[in-house]
């Protein structure tokens, strides 16, 4: 029988088909073998140490933060390896870097002091772990800013930085504006000193804060006072706006001892006798012209000055009044008490004429006046009228244990250590 040849276009289509079958087999999977061999196993799957996690508060892209609020960083599956905070426009200012406390396995830091108002802060933290992961995270965010008429700001402050100062010379801040938190504002002002004391703040009404330390200054050292105020809040919704430092020296230890009854002026320096002057005090038959007794403090000084008894309150034109003018006047209270130049009194040393002012010759006026500087001890003795603690700089005057007892922190601050004994943060709402 013959055949009939086979149609082009399908051997084709089977030659298509045979390929197919080719191709599936080729990519099937491989019959295992069954003769006794040992089966492949599967390999582990390799994966990625866990990078430690990092939390920032505030959070990211906050807006009117509250400067008072801390800033703080915590790590999960690590610890803490840097923590950074700064504010724009002071990256070269020489402002002070933010410093920050880490709990006790490092994996949380809280920021140490307050925040600029109105300003655009950056937190940069690093974590890492055991196995040498790290992560680093960034948190940028900006503080409410303080409105006008509710900005704390220094009026004044004694001393001023570059001064040298007697032992005696307690730290006096000025506000412009009334503090009701006073414990934020002392843990908010830090004092440190070559060789430390203990100290703490008092307050003498709501706008003046003075430190003092327990026992004077020791003499030839520097101390620094770091005002980190900006952002504490002061009273409600008042923050303070800038951060001020001061830096002041200390010098020889110089204290000057008046006897009412011997009539005397010594001074000692660096505990030795140097001088010994004949005086003549407040002749006490009224309140207002005897001498106040206690420890005072050197506070200003004039090489003439006009004094006027209408200041104490007593008119110029009364038979007791008075205007003259004196020189190498040096005072020591805000009761009308200076040292000063009488060359009119001749009896030096024999009895107490004044109207309150400890009278010398010209030339140990002149001595004094040249020898002294602020917050130099002056010590009198011996008259019925006590000088009160806020009479001038009368400081001295308060006890340690009541100083210590009126601070609002309750706590002393340790001048040789950074930072203080509490918190300038604000509570969370």
């Amino acid at each position: 029988m013959g055949t009939t040849p086979a149609d082009p276009k399908r051997r084709h289509a089977l030659g298509l088909l045979a390929l197919g079958v080719l191709v599936a087999t080729a990519c099937s999977a491989p019959t295992p073998d069954t003769s006794g061999g040992e089966e492949p196993q599967p390999q582990p799957q390799e994966t990625a140490a866990p990078q430690p996690a990092v939390r920032i508060t505030p959070e990211d892209g906050a807006s009117d933060v509250r400067p008072d609020l801390p800033v703080v960083v915590e790590a999960e599956q690590g610890t803490l390896t840097d923590v950074r905070v700064t504010t724009a426009g002071q990256e070269d200012t020489g402002a002070d870097e933010m410093t920050g406390s880490f709990n006790d396995d490092e994996t949380e830091w809280t920021s140490d002091w307050t925040l600029v108002p109105g300003a655009d802060i950056t937190v940069t933290a690093t974590a890492e772990t055991d196995d040498g992961e790290r992560n680093e995270v960034t948190h940028a965010f900006s503080t409410l800013a303080a409105t006008e008429g509710r900005r704390l700001e220094l009026r004044s402050n004694f001393p001023t930085s570059g001064q040298t100062v007697g032992v005696g010379m307690p730290v006096i801040i000025d506000f412009d504006l009334p503090v009701e938190n006073k414990a934020r504002v002392e843990s908010a002002m830090e004092v440190l000193s070559e060789e430390p004391v203990q100290g703490a703040w008092n307050w003498f009404g709501d706008q003046t804060a003075v430190f003092r330390p327990e026992e004077y200054w020791q003499p030839y050292q520097d101390v620094t006072v770091n005002l980190r105020l900006a952002g504490v809040q002061a009273s409600e919704g008042v923050y303070g706006v800038e951060n001020h430092r001061l830096e002041f020296s200390v010098g020889r230890s110089q204290v000057s001892t008046i006897d009412s009854d011997t009539k005397r002026m010594t001074v000692e320096r660096d505990g030795e006798q140097i001088q010994d002057f004949p005086t003549s005090i407040g002749k006490a038959d009224v309140e207002r012209y005897t001498t106040t007794s206690g420890v005072h403090l050197t506070m200003e000084k004039y090489e003439e000055l006009v004094m006027d008894s209408s200041t104490v309150g007593v008119p110029v034109d009364d038979p007791e009044g008075y205007e003259i003018e004196v020189e190498y006047a040096v005072r020591f209270s805000n009761s009308g008490e200076f040292t000063h130049a009488a060359p009119w009194n001749d009896q030096l040393g024999e009895a107490n004429l004044s109207h309150g002012c400890p009278n010398l010759s010209t030339a140990d006026a002149q001595w004094f006046y040249e020898n002294s500087f602020l917050g130099d001890p002056l010590v009198v003795t011996g008259t019925d009228r006590e000088l009160e603690v806020d009479n001038g700089w009368g400081y001295w005057q308060r006890s340690w244990d009541t100083w210590l007892a009126e601070s609002a922190t309750g706590t002393a601050d340790d001048t040789g250590e950074p930072g203080t004994p509490g918190s300038p943060h604000g509570e969370t709402d």
